[in-house]
């Protein structure tokens, strides 16, 4: 897929760019660190060409950085943090769980995570 260059360094090739400069590499070492052809390269980093995945994957391994950083440039991933689940919540009100099995499971997974209930609030199960 061909896109237009950006003028922003929000595009994945300006950043790809930027870390490549930052680290003190030439496009042609990167090039050959990450596998991929130097014009290859240079298109992605003009904003001319829009690398796969797997093709970031490359280039973050090769710029030491992570691949999910890409990826968020790319647009392939939307950059929201996943959703945390509450596991004190999800004890407290699993139904099927009498109040001491509650307690036991909240003192087990206190014990793990060294708060009173995960969140640093005190509770007891309902």
């Amino acid at each position: 897929m061909v896109i237009k260059p950006s003028e922003t360094l929000h595009d994945v090739g300006e950043f790809i760019r930027a870390q490549r400069e930052s680290a003190q590499k030439s496009i042609r070492d990167l090039a050959r660190t990450a596998g991929v052809s130097n014009p290859y390269l240079s298109q992605i980093e003009r904003g001319i060409r829009r690398p796969s995945a797997e093709i970031l994957q490359q280039i973050a391994r090769a710029l030491e950085i992570s691949a999910e950083t890409l990826y968020v440039r790319a647009g392939i991933l939307d950059g929201t943090p996943p959703q945390v689940s509450s596991v004190p919540r999800a004890i407290t009100a699993d139904q099927r769980l009498t109040s001491e099995q509650k307690l036991s499971l909240l003192s087990v997974y206190r014990s793990f995570v060294g708060t009173s209930d995960g969140e640093g609030n005190a509770q007891t199960p309902r």
